[in-house]
C-alpha cells in the first residue's frame, strides 16, 4: 500500500516574508520574466498547497529578483520539498 501525501502543508514562511515586506502576489509575478509564474501559483505557494520542486524554485527565483540586494535560501521560504512531478 502507498501512503497518501497530504496536498496542504500549511502556510509557508514565504507568506510571512511577503507580508513583512508589504508584497502582493502581483509583485512576484511582475519581478519574474513574462510567463514564468502566475498569480495562482504564487497564492498556492503562500498558502501551502503542495508544489513541485521546479515550481518552488521558480517562486524562490522570483522572490530573490524582487528582493535585491537581499537573497533568500530555499529553507527560509518553504518548509517542505516538493516532488519532482505530481
Amino acid at each position: 500500500m502507498s501512503e497518501e501525501v497530504p496536498m496542504d502543508v500549511g502556510v509557508q514562511p514565504l507568506d510571512a516574508i511577503m507580508n513583512e515586506k508589504g508584497m502582493k502576489n502581483h509583485d512576484l509575478v511582475a519581478a519574474a520574466p513574462p510567463g514564468f509564474i502566475n498569480h495562482k501559483q504564487v497564492q498556492k505557494a503562500r498558502k501551502g498547497r503542495r508544489l513541485t520542486t521546479n515550481m518552488q524554485d521558480k517562486i524562490l527565483e522570483a522572490l530573490n529578483a524582487y528582493a535585491v540586494p537581499e537573497s533568500y535560501e530555499f529553507g527560509q521560504v518553504f518548509n517542505y520539498r516538493g516532488k519532482k512531478s505530481i
